[in-house]
């Protein structure tokens, strides 16, 4: 039996397809900042060196021989609260940060001023080699840049903020992807993400490779996996589309789509437990390799929705799902 995947429609606020950017460090000798907000899992390249030392997936520094210590400031692409992070350690083993703590601030600049008051959002914390750390923010105010202290130097491979973008568009009336995260629809739960995270199929643009979509594990059961979402906005679909780019080998079989009008704050278990009789959105469909699949709505044409659960059968993996339809 797989657990439940609780994701709370919270994404990834530091992730580069958002806009998401390294606007300062004090030193990347080894590895450049810019990785670290890589949107794929890291990876480890045996025996690869480049002309400073080991080729490492991740942040990495230079051994500091002065006082003080090491430092990043990321700004975020859209402003947002943060709820947890992940920091990321893995593959860099004797060489990981002995600490890192996190700083927090809004401006309106690309990089802060020297004036602009920080808030520490996380104290300094031990870290362990080839680990993820996770931790829990208590802190909901609005923010737009994060200050990553690592002590004194190092290496990170990845860092994850996950929380909730602050978005202003207004969207009534105009035909948009209810499924873009860049317009405000997140993953709510899934009963399994074990090859790719479910938030990437909101993600915009085409998939890169395999990494960049929802891939479950291979199930071997009679079950099937699904994964419930939350739109950006209430809307009526009118075109949906699957895109199964990059996977070939492992595409689902079939899928098929499911959705809901809901009003209120749902807890994830309660959507669970309702979604089981959701009305379906697109009856069980043959899917193919490496390709794009159009639908019209042809069952819930004019109905207003604004969750949906997609169901694959048995399992496998798909790049994005779109579906255009006019906000509510």
């Amino acid at each position: 039996m797989n657990k439940n995947i609780f994701l709370n429609g919270l994404i990834d606020l530091a992730q580069s397809r958002l806009g998401s950017k390294i606007v300062y460090k004090t030193d990347e000798f080894f590895a450049p900042a810019k990785r670290i907000i890589n949107p794929w899992p890291p990876v480890f390249k045996e025996g690869v060196f480049d002309k400073h030392g080991k080729w490492m997936d991740g942040w990495e520094t230079r051994r500091k021989r002065t006082k003080g210590h090491d430092y990043l400031i990321l700004k975020l692409g859209k402003p947002g609260r943060i709820h947890k992070v992940d920091i990321d350690t893995s593959y860099f083993n004797g060489n990981q940060p002995s600490k890192v703590s996190l700083d927090a601030c809004f401006s309106k600049s690309l990089l802060p001023k020297k004036n602009t008051q920080w808030i520490k959002i996380l104290n300094k914390k031990s870290t362990k080699p080839n680990s993820h750390h996770f931790f829990n923010i208590k802190n909901r105010s609005m923010f737009t840049h994060i200050k990553l202290n690592i002590y004194p130097d190092g290496g990170v491979a990845r860092i994850r903020v996950y929380g909730n973008m602050e978005l202003n568009k207004k969207f009534s009336g105009k035909i948009i992807n209810l499924t873009s995260v860049l317009n405000g629809a997140t993953p709510i739960v899934c009963n399994n993400e074990h090859f790719g995270r479910a938030e990437n199929i909101l993600a915009p643009g085409k998939g890169k490779n395999m990494g960049d979509g929802w891939e479950t594990r291979r199930s071997r059961g009679k079950n099937f996996d699904w994964l419930i979402l939350k739109c950006a906005t209430a809307g009526k679909i009118n075109k949906i589309q699957i895109d199964t780019h990059h996977f070939k080998g492992n595409y689902p079989n079939k899928c098929s789509l499911q959705a809901a009008y809901l009003h209120g704050k749902i807890s994830p278990k309660t959507l669970i437990h309702k979604s089981k009789n959701w009305r379906p959105l697109l009856n069980k469909v043959k899917l193919k390799a490496h390709q794009k699949h159009n639908f019209l709505n042809k069952l819930m044409k004019n109905k207003k929705v604004n969750y949906i659960k997609i169901n694959i059968y048995p399992d496998g993996g798909i790049s994005r799902i779109r579906t255009f339809g006019k906000a509510e």
